[in-house]
C-alpha cells in the first residue's frame, strides 16, 4: 500500500501487487471505481463476464459495484498498479456477504 486513509489520504488508495504465474485476485467488487494498470507481465482481467488480456502499459477502468478480478496468464511475475477511488480498501468477494476492509485511518 502506497497511499490510503492509513497515511492520510482522503479520496484514494494506491497500491501495487506482484503476482506469480497462475495466481491473481478472485472475483470481487468495490463500492468505488478502480483502475488496474499492468506495469510488467500479462494479465487476464474480467468485469462481469467480459474478459480481456492486458500487457505492460495497458489499463482497465472498473466501474463501482461491478464484479471483477484478474490473474497472471504469463510466465513471469505480473506487476500491477491499482488506484481505488476510496481511501479505504473495501471489497466483497464472490460468495461472501461481508466486505473486507483494509488500510483504515490510523487510530488517534
Amino acid at each position: 500500500m502506497q497511499v490510503s486513509a492509513g497515511n492520510g489520504a482522503s479520496q484514494l488508495c494506491l497500491f501495487e501487487q506482484w503476482v506469480q504465474p497462475g495466481v491473481g485476485a478472485p472475483t470481487h467488487r468495490h463500492p468505488a471505481e478502480e483502475v488496474l494498470t499492468v506495469i510488467a507481465g500479462t494479465a487476464e482481467m474480467w468485469i462481469d463476464e467480459d474478459r480481456v488480456t492486458l500487457t505492460a502499459g495497458q489499463s482497465l477502468l472498473i466501474p463501482a459495484e461491478r464484479k471483477h478480478g484478474f490473474r497472471n496468464v504469463g510466465t513471469k511475475t505480473l506487476h500491477i498498479h491499482a488506484v481505488l477511488a476510496s481511501p479505504i480498501f473495501e471489497a466483497t468477494f464472490e460468495g461472501s456477504a461481508e466486505p473486507v476492509r483494509r488500510w483504515l485511518p490510523a487510530a488517534p
